[in-house]
């Protein structure tokens, strides 16, 4: 299913769409930043890939679910979640990852590090 373009950001193409398995990770190097990816339902997610709890690149590597009726990923190391959506943490309200906006274009995944969906408080 394709998302509605956003105007006036950069975009750098990823991956081709067919490239990503339903409710699993993949890892993305977009202009030096790790990023993880999840495809869920049709609809695609950007987050930071560096989990701030353990340190480590490793939220690609995360389980995707449903948590009191949000969808997160939970870190493999120490188990936080982190909703899909937002990047907000749910065991710590002051800890958030990076949200990144997310476009496909002609079945190709683009993603822009221009904004943000939240900053932790």
């Amino acid at each position: 299913m394709a998302q509605m373009p956003i105007a006036n950001i950069q975009w750098t193409t990823v991956c081709s769409e067919s490239d990503l398995i339903p409710n699993l990770g993949v890892c993305a190097l977009v202009d030096g930043v790790q990023v993880a990816l999840f495809k869920v339902d049709d609809r695609i997610y950007a987050l930071d890939n560096h989990d701030p709890f353990s340190e480590a690149n490793v939220i690609s590597r995360g389980l995707v679910g449903d948590l009191e009726g949000r969808l997160v990923v939970a870190s493999p190391i120490y188990k936080q979640h982190f909703e899909l959506s937002t990047g907000q943490c749910l065991e710590d309200e002051t800890v958030a990852l990076n949200a990144y906006p997310v476009e496909v274009v002609d079945q190709k995944v683009q993603v822009s590090l221009a904004s943000v969906t939240v900053e932790a408080a």
